[in-house]
């Protein structure tokens, strides 16, 4: 019962961060935080099933190194977006302009 409890968390996590990815569409900050909160459940997972098989750690510590990486792409594309139109609105943010 509780090895079903420590799938079974993560899980509901990963889909409740999904969810609040795609319904909430309106700032860029909201949807940064909730791909970090996938990002989290994720490696979660990977964390209870690298110590389920008991394999070796390197790669949830290559993972936590990536997802630090993409944390801070996602942070310097909010700041140099605030920076050129003034706010994170999706809606302010136009893809064909250059």
């Amino acid at each position: 019962m509780l090895m079903l409890i420590y799938w079974v968390v993560p899980m509901i996590l990963f889909v409740m961060g999904v969810f609040v990815f795609v319904s909430n569409r309106k700032h860029l900050l909201s949807m940064l935080l909730s791909l970090e909160f996938i990002v989290l459940s994720l490696f979660l997972l990977l964390f209870i099933y690298l110590n389920y098989c008991s394999n070796e750690m390197y790669f949830s510590m290559m993972f936590l190194t990536f997802s630090v990486c993409e944390g801070v792409l996602g942070l310097s594309m909010l700041v140099s977006m605030i920076r050129t139109h003034g706010n994170d609105y999706f809606n302010s943010f136009s893809v064909l302009q250059c």
